[in-house]
């Protein structure tokens, strides 16, 4: 779930989206918080590639920790 906030959240800046929208900002304030000490971690020299990088290595570590959770829970 917190891999597909941060999937929209890059959709959302990539296409273009409304920022002063309710919904934009509601997806913002989980996404940002969720993203934890990646944004900012590589600097590309073009924003959206560095959202893409940034929030996507965040997307999967999500994706990482939610299969690790699923494994524990299943033992």
């Amino acid at each position: 779930m917190f891999a597909l906030i941060e999937v929209l959240y890059i959709l959302m800046i990539l296409f273009g989206a409304n920022p002063a929208n309710a919904f934009f900002l509601f997806v913002q304030q989980l996404a940002v918080p969720l993203a934890l000490f990646f944004p900012g971690l590589f600097q590309l020299g073009n924003a959206n590639l560095d959202l893409i990088v940034n929030y996507g290595l965040a997307a999967v570590f999500w994706i990482v920790v939610a299969n690790l959770l699923a494994r524990l829970v299943a033992r």
